[in-house]
């Protein structure tokens, strides 16, 4: 089984990026990851990118450029994930899904724990801020 999901690299003014924290009773429960979620059966990566952040953050966003693509395979599932630049267009980041957020600097990302397919995304923002 294969999952695409669209993930968002949102950063701040001071340089920070948002990242959201899995729920108890989902795949990788725990975890930190950028905010996002599965893409809908005929819906493109950027309509499915808006949707979930406007339903885990309860602000609009614009989708900008795509960063990143990387296909993991899990035991359970193959995920293919599509990570793209986001700005804030409107309204305030709060978490509407009861998970935690947290405003983290690159140099910072060793004190979250993120699922193994996030390693070369975060990797890829650690040596931009060098």
């Amino acid at each position: 089984m294969t999952v695409e999901v669209a993930a968002g690299i949102i950063q701040d003014s001071a340089g920070r990026y948002l990242i959201t924290r899995r729920r108890e009773g989902s795949h990788l429960a725990g975890l930190w990851e950028f905010p996002g979620g599965k893409r809908r059966a005929g819906e493109t990566l950027e309509a499915c990118l808006q949707r979930e952040l406007k339903e885990e953050l309860g602000a609009s966003f614009g989708v900008g450029e795509q960063v990143e693509t990387v296909r993991w395979e899990y035991q359970e599932k193959t995920v293919v994930i599509h990570f793209y630049r986001c700005q804030l267009a409107a309204g305030a980041v709060e978490p509407r899904e009861s998970q935690e957020i947290a405003w983290v600097a690159p140099e910072q990302f060793a004190g979250y724990e993120f699922p193994a397919a996030d390693a070369q995304m975060l990797a890829r923002l650690r040596s931009r801020e060098r």
